[in-house]
């Protein structure tokens, strides 16, 4: 039992990852009907970004120039952090995507390829090819619940990806933005006609999504401190599969998928060989999309929309 309950929290913590990524994936694809593969490489870019800003805000901590605690200058990161990249986001709708708004799917996705190319060439160029280490915000300390060893970041970073995931919903649900966005989603072509920006509606979309893939970055980074180029890819498309998962443009679907995959992998890496945690765990989620093809939350008619 104790082996169990570490590996949930485990898997509470890299669900959360997934989760948080996966929205961005998810609502632009509610939306626009299309699938932005360059999302992988924001979530890469926000972490990077996070490092800058979380540099040099320890280093004005450390001349004395900001009289502030460690948890303010991680709060301030991961704002500041998701502000910057959002406008990564908003420029890649409008250079990358927007201008093929009307072109074939296949035209988007492979934009959106080289797109996230163009992010990790950038990054190497710039910064090198060399991992780097994220600061240290907060200092490490562990509780022994009953032989469960858990992390004060690890309840850290459970507990700001939740509140992140419910002002999400909380803004969709409530706001008159948010309500565009919902309107947007239910008909693409008709709600625009109705006075609502369609191009306000995007840029705002790639922001949200991509300052919950920053947020999603610096996390990440304060769970595993060395950051490297190519990090998006691999988890981006992971994120993918759970946005997939989740059903289009849900936002609950998006972060129960991207739990539910986060607990698969750390369970079956626990208790079978690593060597073929990701076979089991997408043959797991491939029987899922068996029996239900639009996911958990998807609508029937949504494979119909734009295609």
């Amino acid at each position: 039992m104790q082996l169990f309950f570490q590996n949930l929290i485990n898997a509470l913590q890299w669900g959360s990852f997934y989760a948080l990524i996966a929205l961005g994936y998810s609502m632009v694809y509610g939306i626009l009907m299309l699938f932005n593969f360059a999302h992988g490489d924001i979530f890469m870019v926000g972490a990077y970004i996070g490092f800058g800003v979380a540099t040099g805000l320890t280093a004005l901590a450390a001349m004395g120039a900001l009289a502030l605690p460690s948890w303010v200058i991680l709060v301030l990161t991961i704002l500041i952090s998701m502000f910057l990249t959002s406008f990564v986001g908003m420029l890649v709708e409008r250079i990358g995507y927007r201008p093929l708004r009307e072109a074939p799917r296949a035209s988007a996705a492979i934009t959106g390829l080289m797109i996230g190319i163009i992010l990790e060439t950038g990054n190497l160029a710039i910064l090198g090819a060399q991992r780097i280490r994220f600061p240290s915000l907060i200092k490490s300390t562990t509780y022994d619940l009953g032989g469960v060893f858990v992390t004060n970041k690890k309840i850290m970073i459970v507990v700001v990806s939740l509140v992140l995931m419910l002002a999400l919903n909380e803004f969709i649900r409530r706001t008159r933005w948010g309500m565009a966005m919902r309107a947007m989603a239910f008909d693409y072509v008709v709600i625009p006609l109705m006075g609502v920006p369609l191009n306000t509606i995007a840029s705002l979309t790639f922001a949200l999504g991509s300052g919950l893939a920053a947020a999603a970055g610096i996390l990440f980074a304060i769970a595993y401190p060395v950051l490297d180029p190519y990090i998006g890819i691999i988890y981006g498309w992971k994120a993918f599969v759970a946005a997939i998962l989740g059903g289009r443009g849900s936002i609950k679907g998006a972060c129960l998928a991207g739990f539910l995959l986060g607990f698969i992998e750390i369970f079956v890496g626990a208790y079978m060989p690593s060597t073929v945690r990701d076979l089991i765990a997408y043959s797991i989620i491939l029987l899922i999309l068996v029996f239900r093809p639009h996911g958990f939350f998807g609508e029937p008619h949504s494979a119909k929309l734009r295609l």
